[in-house]
């Protein structure tokens, strides 16, 4: 499956304006806006939280990369250039968890 095919399956983020991803102590370790160039993470990485228990665990980090489908590849072939995917790699091979925190969008 497509990226492109796997982003129309998943639920939608219309109603969020960023995610926050925190560590063990509550740090924001990196946020992911709802923006042309990252809307597209957003929906990963929302679905990803919303069947692993609210976090990005290794686990999950692994099934983003599948989810990311051919931009994996690319990721992988010139690492910096998709850092929302380099999160999941270095993650997916580790074992700390990461929560996921929803930021609403102002009505």
């Amino acid at each position: 499956m497509t990226f492109a095919e796997r982003l129309r399956l998943l639920p939608s983020v219309a109603h969020l304006a960023a995610l926050e991803l925190t560590d063990t102590t509550g740090t924001v370790v990196a946020t992911i806006e709802n923006r042309p160039g990252q809307a597209g993470s957003l929906a990963i990485y929302h679905a990803l939280a919303a069947q692993h228990g609210g976090a990005i665990t290794p686990e999950a980090a692994a099934q983003g990369l599948d989810w990311y489908a051919e931009h994996t590849a690319d990721a992988l072939a010139h690492p910096g250039k998709h850092p929302n995917i380099d999160r999941l790699r270095a993650w997916s091979e580790g074992q700390h968890s990461y929560a996921v925190r929803c930021i609403a969008c102002q009505a």
